[in-house]
């Protein structure tokens, strides 16, 4: 890595279980400064050299300091106030992955890592080499499929966790996670129909409000939420990998009515799936639809970089 700054933002593939949104490395100026910010996601940084300080808000809204040298490195939460900065005579060199998903909360769980306590200090050495190769891995080679980064991913999460932790033997699991993980396989298999909050609880046989609140508190989203994202992820599949109109896609994915399956596509991307389409038609798709068209679909690419 020679270059000071390599950033780079991800496609939304909206991948339930763990997911990646940017990454990136920076050797910081003297006193470089990120923030006062608020992230939507959990974002890692690990230090390579040098040292800085870290100021982030717990759970109480106070401010802890921390601070981080080489070897070292720092956790940020999503809804987490936080300042960063370098340190004015040895400024730090770090690399970042910001990412999320049902995993990310259920892994950090079982890390010292948390809302009070930011700072990572690994137990095992020989694990965290693991990690931040796998770091490096996906900060330099963000140009390759969203599939091969996301099983780089995996690993780089397994070995943050098993990096700083001391394992915990737990004998039972609990109910509730036995509800959410049923609840889960039934959207998986049922999403093309119709799929409410009251007939998961049913199923599951508990009450409807209690559902909610567990569900919630687990995933970070409610029922309806989690159902409405697991449609649109399907449905950007079929639109960027198929031929098939916007109304076939509605309602393969439980939609009677391609309006109100536009609506929901946008709420969750932010443009319509005509544009999604676009924007993000694999090669193969996107010589089919020329073939049979006669013409060559628009596309646009976009390139940002942000300290």
């Amino acid at each position: 890595m020679s270059d000071k700054l390599i950033f780079s933002i991800f496609p939304n593939d909206n991948f339930i279980d763990l997911g990646i949104y940017q990454c990136g490395f920076e050797k910081c100026a003297v006193g470089h400064i990120f923030g006062p910010a608020v992230r939507n996601n959990y974002l890692f940084h690990y230090v390579i050299r040098g040292k800085g300080t870290l100021m982030a808000n717990d759970t109480k809204g106070i401010t802890q300091n921390y601070e981080i040298t080489a070897g070292q490195g720092f956790m940020l939460f999503p809804g987490q106030m936080t300042t960063y900065f370098a340190s004015q005579d040895d400024p730090w060199e770090y690399m970042w992955i910001e990412f999320g998903g049902l995993r990310a909360k259920e892994g950090l769980v079982n890390t010292p890592l948390n809302v009070n306590a930011c700072q990572y200090r690994c137990i095992y050495p020989e694990i965290r080499d693991v990690m931040v190769s796998e770091m490096r891995y996906i900060v330099d080679h963000s140009k390759e499929s969203s599939l091969s980064l996301i099983g780089h991913l995996y690993l780089f999460f397994d070995a943050l966790i098993r990096s700083c932790s001391i394992t915990k033997v737990n004998n039972h699991k609990k109910m509730s996670d036995y509800y959410i993980k049923e609840a889960i396989h039934y959207i998986e298999q049922n999403y093309e129909g119709d799929v409410s909050v009251e007939t998961i609880a049913d199923i599951l046989g508990i009450n409807r409000t209690y559902f909610g609140k567990i569900f919630r508190k687990s995933t970070g989203k409610t029922p309806q939420q989690f159902i409405i994202e697991y449609r649109m992820t399907k449905a950007s599949v079929l639109l960027k990998t198929t031929r098939l109109t916007i109304s076939e896609i509605s309602q393969m994915v439980g939609y009677e009515n391609p309006f109100h399956f536009s609506r929901a596509f946008k709420q969750i991307y932010s443009i319509s799936p005509k544009q999604w389409r676009q924007q993000n038609q694999t090669p193969s798709s996107s010589l089919l639809m020329e073939e049979e068209t006669g013409t060559t679909p628009p596309f646009t690419s976009l390139e940002s970089k942000q300290q």
